[in-house]
């Protein structure tokens, strides 16, 4: 007698639930967030049932960009981010290209260093990075929170790879037909690499944009915050500014939120794209 309900059934409930349950508890937190900023003072509610007691309002928006500099903050971000990430792109590009096509002396040893440093962490370097940027003199510049970004050991571990599971024959039959390396590497690799191109390009944003560490250290005016840096400054040593720094958080999380949504598809395309690969 067969039983009543399919294995399969119960295996697919379990999992749905458990990926439920997940995403209940992964969504929690942005809506505290989002009714936090709602509320002139959250902090002061002693029992949940306040929230429906009181009546919400944007003011928090509205105090971070009136009386704060929360657009600079903004604007400093997106536009840090975005050069950050376009660099990563070409030059990550033009680097996993050379390592994974062509032999040069020391190639072996160069790439071992950047998989070297792919395994340094950011504290280890912080000291020896700042004493550079007082050198240069980029203390509370845009070059000191973009060029240390620029080009992740990463971003070219990654290219690499990618390329090198690339078929190699387009490339060989260009170069019979007489077409260029530049050519080559524009018009047909570059082509070729747009699901890791796309990953790396997210990757890369959402790393600058939420980037703290470098930021904080290397900005001394309010002019030259970033994000994350202008949230921090809403933490006090004796108390913390709930309703702002919800309303600010809220802010900041819109550009992520919009690129899961619009490239959700291409990020997985990029995942699976080399596992496809025979």
């Amino acid at each position: 007698m067969k039983p009543i309900v399919n294995n399969k059934i119960i295996s697919s409930l379990i999992i749905n639930g458990i990926l439920i349950a997940t995403v209940i508890v992964m969504i929690i937190p942005m809506i505290i967030m989002l009714a936090y900023s709602l509320f002139q003072y959250p902090e002061s509610f002693t029992a949940p049932l306040q929230f429906f007691q009181e009546t919400p309002s944007f003011q928090n928006y509205a105090d971070i960009f009136i009386t704060d500099t929360f657009g600079r903050y903004f604007v400093n971000s997106l536009m840090i981010a975005i050069i950050v990430t376009i660099g990563n792109v070409f030059f990550a590009s033009l680097c996993g290209y050379a390592f994974a096509r062509y032999d040069f002396p020391w190639k072996h040893i160069l790439f071992a260093s950047v998989m070297g440093l792919m395994m340094v962490p950011q504290q280890v370097i912080m000291i020896p990075l700042y004493r550079m940027m007082v050198a240069f003199n980029w203390i509370d510049t845009f070059w000191a929170l973009i060029v240390p970004g620029i080009l992740a050991p990463f971003a070219v571990f990654l290219m690499r790879q990618f390329i090198q599971s690339l078929p190699s024959d387009i490339e060989d039959a260009a170069r019979i037909d007489g077409a260029g390396e530049l050519y080559i590497f524009f018009r047909i690799v570059l082509p070729l690499c747009k699901p890791v191109i796309t990953v790396l390009a997210i990757y890369t944003f959402l790393g600058s944009w939420n980037s703290f560490l470098y930021p904080f250290l290397f900005t001394n005016s309010p002019e030259m915050r970033t994000l994350p840096v202008g949230l921090a400054y809403y933490i006090g040593r004796q108390s913390i500014d709930w309703g702002h720094l919800m309303a600010g958080a809220s802010i900041s999380a819109i550009p992520v939120l919009l690129l899961f949504i619009l490239f959700s598809k291409k990020i997985i395309e990029g995942l699976t794209a080399g596992a496809l690969k025979e």
